[in-house]
């Protein structure tokens, strides 16, 4: 009688992690890259102030952020295949899972800016289905993991008020961010319903994003006011507060510079106003928060904090900020906005510069992916 030999799993899973080791380590934050290169063309290109070659440089980035994220998709998928067990382990992680929202929110910025600045290289038509395809799955992923990883946390993690980070709140801006990249896409639509339609969903991701947000922050603030300060680490994930934020900012902003062609009186009117009267209390606390984080994270600094991928936190939060200051710019001609996205977008770029020189400094060491 024949016997059939069974390996064991742990030699498969041995197996496949002798494939591709450094993949590893490749977790779900990575994507923060591609958020981050992505603002900045998508911030740039619509700044108040533009200088000659601006416009190039943005493209340049944008094609850039495509170009990591495809990249990244592939890895992960390899993580996936060749790590699963890791990949699971990373969502019963509670300081991991969250980090599965930053898939979404890559997807999102990358699809926003090839309607901002990646026509001028791939034509309208083409841009126009890249971002509705990206913008479709980004959207998807965005509102599956704002159920998900709290459902998690619930259920699973096991965590406590000192463990409480602002790294909690990714997976709750991902809905957020398909509420303001949403508007790019109204215009390309049929008139009448189909705008409105998404004009509406685009509010209720809105809401959905900011209600869960403010859930949220009082557990954040509470344990630094208890707990103290972040470990050195976590400290630049302070900016991470700064996403709803801005990023609430530009959504009602970008609604209501659609509204008027999607929605009729007296919403389209109400709906421009909302936009300044509550773009600019909210930018007022954004800047509150930017003055606290940054304090923190000089303390930290001088404290001996070393580079991680946490840096990647200073990007994209903050690039919010500038597309908020930016439309607040447009809806109430204060050139005193105009200044300050300016300011912002400036600070945007130092960070981003040196988030990527540390970040290929250690892939080339082979510190950040070990093999």
């Amino acid at each position: 009688m024949a016997t059939t030999l069974v390996r064991p799993r742990t030699h498969t899973t041995a197996a496949r992690a002798h494939k591709a080791p450094a993949l590893r380590h490749l977790g779900p934050n990575w994507y923060a890259s591609v958020m981050g290169t992505a603002i900045i063309a998508n911030a740039g290109a619509t700044l108040p102030y533009q200088l000659p070659g601006q416009r190039v440089a943005c493209q340049l980035l944008w094609a850039l952020s495509a170009a990591v994220l495809a990249v990244l998709l592939t890895a992960r998928a390899g993580h996936w295949i060749h790590h699963r067990d890791q990949a699971r382990a990373h969502l019963l992680d509670p300081a991991v899972a969250p980090f599965y929202g930053c898939l979404s929110m890559a997807l999102l910025a990358v699809g926003g800016g090839t309607l901002i600045v990646g026509k001028d290289l791939v034509g309208t038509g083409a841009a126009v289905a890249v971002d509705a395809v990206l913008f479709t799955a980004g959207t998807a992923i965005g509102l599956v993991m704002a159920v998900v990883v709290p459902y998690l946390m619930v259920v699973r993690h096991k965590v406590e008020p000192r463990q409480a980070t602002p790294v909690w709140l990714l997976p709750l801006v991902a809905p957020m961010v398909s509420a303001a990249v949403g508007p790019l896409l109204v215009p390309h639509l049929p008139a009448g319903q189909p705008r409105e339609a998404l004009l509406l969903a685009c509010y209720a991701m809105f809401g959905i994003s900011l209600l869960a947000t403010l859930l949220m922050l009082p557990l954040i603030f509470g344990r630094l006011i208890v707990g103290g300060p972040l470990p050195l680490s976590l400290t630049p994930t302070l900016f991470l507060v700064l996403g709803p934020l801005g990023q609430s900012t530009t959504a009602v902003n970008q609604l209501a510079d659609v509204a008027h062609e999607s929605i009729g009186t007296p919403y389209a009117g109400a709906l421009s106003a909302f936009a300044v009267v509550y773009g600019v209390p909210v930018m007022g606390f954004a800047l509150l928060w930017l003055a606290l984080a940054a304090a923190l994270l000089v303390r930290a600094a001088r404290g001996g904090m070393g580079f991680a991928m946490t840096w990647w936190a200073l990007t994209f939060p903050v690039g919010t900020c500038v597309t908020g200051a930016t439309g607040l710019a447009h809806h109430t001609g204060l050139t005193a906005f105009a200044w300050l996205a300016t300011a912002l977008f400036l600070a945007l770029v130092t960070a981003w510069l040196l988030a990527t020189a540390h970040t290929l400094r250690g892939l080339v060491s082979g510190v950040l992916l070990p093999r």
